[in-house]
């Protein structure tokens, strides 16, 4: 039996009852009598429902929250630095002058995007010193100052990403923030290997971290 309202549900689907069939349009708690009883689903509901349940599984926020994951296995201590190397070059002369293979030491902050880490690994971005964070220009109701959105047209050739290694050159299987209790913004110190690709991007394969305090 058709009924004026079903072109408007087969156009514009927004409530089901339990066995997926349609209700009355605008939702009224009355249902079509010619659907069998039922209880009223909303599909919207349902889908932010289960959205919030996935963010609430994997944290929310950029960069998450460092206390919220796993606790790392490895000790970080033999990575950390105690000395700060003396001839570190900052990220942007770094890109221009480290050639594939070559042992570096560069500085620069933990930063570029909303979020710099690689989940789970030991490996982040780091951001020439000469860029300015929406925090150092005394912004501080902006909740994500480390990817440097006023400096967008300066972060394709000021970024490099960090990748801590272990003795054979594999990397760390352990989240930076946990490994090194690293934190968005932080000035560090990176001594490795560069690596660099066709497009001119660097890649640090740190054996060692100095953070300045």
């Amino acid at each position: 039996m058709d009924v004026p309202w079903q072109p408007y549900y087969r156009n514009n689907p927004s409530m089901v009852d339990t066995t997926g069939r349609l209700f009355r349009k605008g939702g009224c708690s009355q249902l079509n009598p010619i659907f069998p009883k039922g209880m009223i689903v909303m599909k919207a509901t349902i889908l932010t429902l289960a959205s919030c349940t996935l963010l609430a599984s994997m944290g929310c926020g950029p960069g998450g929250d460092s206390d919220s994951l796993p606790v790392s296995t490895i000790d970080g201590t033999p990575y950390l630095l105690t000395e700060e190397p003396a001839d570190a070059q900052e990220v942007i002369a770094a890109r221009t002058s480290a050639e594939d293979q070559q042992t570096v030491a560069v500085v620069g902050r933990i930063g570029g995007s909303a979020d710099p880490w690689v989940k789970g690994r030991a490996a982040f971005s780091i951001v020439d010193v000469s860029l300015t964070s929406c925090s150092d220009m005394g912004d501080h109701n902006c909740k994500i100052p480390w990817d440097y959105c006023c400096e967008t047209d300066e972060l394709a050739t000021a970024t490099a990403l960090v990748k801590i290694v272990d003795s054979e050159g594999k990397l760390l299987k352990a989240d930076a923030r946990q490994l090194l209790k690293l934190s968005e913004l932080q000035t560090v110190v990176v001594r490795g290997t560069a690596q660099r690709d066709d497009a001119g991007n660097l890649t640090v394969l740190a054996s060692g971290v100095f953070v300045r305090r």
